[in-house]
């Protein structure tokens, strides 16, 4: 599998969510957004799991904006924010109420464990796609010549630097969140041990 057999969604919701990510995220975590949903595609490809590619497209640009200091919240975690963030979004664009809450769903479920694929595909397939690219979780699953086409395309530009940074900050402002929870389990060292950033 190559980049070029994977379908990069043109609709409306798709451009506006690329535009918003770009807007306001790093270089390193819109390529970060952006592989994320390349990665949740190639996997949902190769496994035969049908995904909605525009949800799926949207909830991957949108899924870290709760990181970023313009939508940063005191008081919720970053993934919580964030799917506040996609909601409106949402309405912006002229989705159905059931829509946006399922783009916030998608969202707030990226930072699980496990999403459970029968339930909610485009879920299961973002939780796992950000572990991938963010800690190197199931690396092997990524088609080699994906890898390839993606990294060379969107390359990693410091990316583990600057999550770890933000995910410490998270932690230590809001202890009760999952974002604290990884940190106090390692997150440092398995972000660090990436195989993606060799």
């Amino acid at each position: 599998m190559r980049l070029d057999d994977l379908e990069i969604p043109v609709t409306h919701a798709g451009r506006a969510a690329l535009e918003v990510a770009t807007a306001y995220c790093s270089p390193a975590l819109l390529n970060h957004s952006v592989r994320a949903y390349l990665w949740a595609a190639g996997y949902g490809v190769t496994r035969g799991i049908a995904f909605d590619a525009e949800l799926l497209y949207v909830a991957a640009m949108l899924h870290d904006l709760g990181l970023v200091k313009e939508f940063d919240s005191h008081r919720v975690p970053f993934e919580e924010a964030g799917g506040h963030v996609a909601w409106v979004f949402g309405a912006g664009v002229g989705w159905p109420v059931a829509r946006r809450r399922r783009v916030a769903e998608v969202i707030v479920r990226h930072m699980w464990d496990a999403v459970d694929v029968a339930q909610d595909p485009e879920g299961h397939l973002l939780e796992m796609s950000t572990g991938m690219d963010i800690s190197g979780r199931r690396t092997e699953d990524i088609p080699g010549d994906l890898r390839v086409d993606v990294l060379a395309r969107y390359p990693r530009l410091g990316l583990a630097r600057e999550f770890v940074t933000c995910f410490q900050d998270q932690a230590a402002r809001k202890p009760d969140g999952l974002a604290a929870k990884l940190v106090s389990r390692g997150f440092a060292a398995r972000v660090a041990a990436n195989p993606l950033d060799r």
